[in-house]
Formats: structure tokens, sequence, C-alpha cells
């Protein structure tokens, strides 16, 4: 699976095992990477790769003990692969980073599949229910607050400032996690949020919504989330 064939030295000065070639992994179908890399989301097989490079590097003796040999370090990136496939590449390589900062011994892909469930934090965004206080705590203008994360700001505005400021929280909550939910996995695939600055004030245009057009917006709201 690695794009060249160099070898790295070890702490001892000497050659350690290559981490894979790309034309000589194989898949369950017989495919090679190259052919297989379609299956998968983009990138995902350099992420496999870079996370196998980084234990090398950091685990050294352990690393090699586990696998050996060229055969046993493909057969372990072909698995790995797959338990790991439901996650963005940008989510598995910060998780494997936070367990080489955080570990005295070579991860397990059970480590790196947890470090990846709970990796919002990796991505620097509060818990769902951390983010919808926030949410509700916020004040206008809005695009001015000082939020921990602009996704939590984007999850806001989706849901309706007002209904999160006036709708109890077993109503609320639902609309804005599900909201929340979809611009995390945004932000962990790499996209950017910026929030913009409140235009002047003498620019800043108000249109109150009336008690019908608030009932309109909730009940797009709510089946938007199936509730």
């Amino acid at each position: 699976m690695k794009k060249n064939s160099d070898s790295s030295p070890t702490e001892a000065g000497q050659k350690t095992h290559d981490a894979g070639d790309p034309g000589t992994v194989r898949y369950g179908n017989g495919q090679q990477t190259g052919e297989a890399d379609s299956v998968f989301e983009p990138g995902l097989v350099d992420a496999i790769n870079q996370v196998f490079s980084e234990f090398a590097f950091a685990y050294h003796n352990q690393f090699h003990k586990a696998y050996p040999d060229r055969a046993s370090i493909d057969i372990a990136k072909e698995y790995w692969l797959s338990c790991l496939a439901e996650f963005s590449p940008r989510q598995i390589t910060r998780a494997a980073r936070k367990l080489v900062k955080s570990s005295d011994y070579l991860p397990t892909v059970a480590a790196l599949v947890k470090a990846c469930e709970s990796g919002l934090d990796l991505f620097g965004l509060p818990a769902p229910r951390d983010a919808y206080l926030e949410a509700c705590r916020a004040t206008s203008p809005r695009s001015a607050y000082n939020w921990s994360h602009p996704a939590v700001y984007y999850a806001g505005r989706a849901s309706d400032w007002f209904v999160l400021t006036t709708e109890p929280e077993s109503v609320a909550l639902p609309i804005f996690s599900y909201n929340y939910q979809q611009i995390c996995q945004r932000v962990m695939q790499g996209e950017q949020f910026d929030i913009k600055p409140p235009p002047a004030l003498g620019n800043r245009h108000g249109k109150k919504l009336t008690s019908e057009q608030r009932k309109e917006r909730m009940r797009q709201l709510r089946r938007q989330v199936g509730l």
C-alpha cells in the first residue's frame, strides 16, 4: 500500500521492513490496491499507509515484532482498512496521532476505531449537547459571538435561533443535533467554515415572522429530522 519502496532507518541506524507496496496488496476479491481504491473513500488507503508509517517510526521494535515481514504488513493493512472504512481519512490520521502521543504501546485496530468514534474533540468540536447549550446561550448578533467552533454557529442557524430560544429542549435538541451532526461530518471531511462578521448597524434589516410563519417553520424542521 505504500507509494514507494524506500526503507526507513530505525533508531539503531538499521533498515526497517518497507510498509508495503500498492501493487502487492490484495483484497478479498483478488483486486490489487490500485483497482480496489475506488471501493473506499478517496484518500483512505493513503491514510492507512500514513498510520502504519507513523506507528513504525514511533514504536520501532514493537511494530516490527508485530509485523515481522512484508506479508504480515500487507495483511494487517487490508484488515485495518476494512475496519476503518466508515471513517474519513482525516479522522483516522488525527486519531492515530493522538494515540501515538498518549500510548507507550503499539495501538490495536480496536483502539484506533474507538479513538475515531469519540473523535469530535480531534477537530475541536464540542459534544452535541454542549454545542446545543452554547447555541441557546449565544447573544445577538450571533455572527459576532465567541463560538467554540464555527460548526456550532452554523448548526444553530440551520436549526432556527427562534426555535432554540423558545422551544423546550425535548423539541429543539433533536433538531439541533441532526444539523450539528451533518456539519460535523463536513468538518471531518476537511470542509472549512468561516463566520462572516455582522454588517454595519445601519445596513441591518430584520423581518419579524408572523405566528403562522413560525408554526410553518417548526413543521418544516420537524419533518426534516423525522419528528
